[in-house]
């Protein structure tokens, strides 16, 4: 049995928001359907609680998703959230603050390891005009600098979803749905995909 398949089943916990639910995705759900596919590859028996609903923010995480995590007795958590609040250009300091709180609460709760996933390059969506994607493309750096520093400061694992996705999508317009903004089943897989090696640690 090789090292990865050691262990016991997962308890996952997701919370987030559309990108968490798979909105966009004709088969397969979102990336935390896809991570979960991965966990239980590596632990048989694992167990997904999907806390993400479509269009939350952090506001609405600390409302109605993280005291739930306690009751679920995780082992381990992913949090993926901020598009929702960069679109209603919530300022970068609230988001920090927010995200600050979702982590303490989550720190009272469990002391799973959680793995925070960055926010990943949306600016190249079709529904970002050209005039304002320097602007978007400034705002989703300044979130993530205040998402690295929260996660460093209290030990969270970190995905970084922005640098290959700020590479890799211009060439990739199948990345995103029909709609224009969410991510398609390719988009997801490949944001699965990246994550992956993160949580394959966190679970070890």
């Amino acid at each position: 049995m090789s090292e990865e398949n050691k262990g016991e089943p997962v308890v996952y916990v997701a919370l987030g928001d559309s990108t968490g639910v798979g909105v966009g995705a004709r088969k397969g759900g979102g990336y935390v359907a896809r991570l979960f596919e991965r966990i239980e590859r590596v632990r048989p028996g694992s167990r997904l609680v999907n806390l993400c609903v479509s269009g939350a923010t952090t506001a609405d995480v600390l409302r109605g998703q993280v005291g739930r995590v306690g009751d679920a007795k995780p082992t381990l958590v992913t949090v993926g959230v901020g598009i929702n609040d960069l679109t209603r250009m919530s300022p970068p300091e609230q988001f920090a603050h927010n995200f600050e709180e979702i982590v303490t609460r989550l720190r009272a709760q469990t002391g799973a390891p959680v793995v925070v996933s960055n926010l990943p390059d949306i600016t190249h969506s079709p529904r970002v005009p050209d005039f304002l994607r320097e602007d978007a493309r400034r705002a989703v750096r300044l979130y993530n600098e205040r998402l690295a520093d929260v996660a460093a400061r209290h030990g969270l694992y970190f995905a970084d979803a922005y640098t290959k996705s700020a590479e890799v999508i211009p060439s990739h317009p199948e990345f995103f749905s029909s709609d224009g903004f969410h991510p398609s089943d390719e988009g997801y897989e490949f944001w699965a995909f990246e994550m992956w090696p993160v949580v394959k640690q966190a679970i070890r």
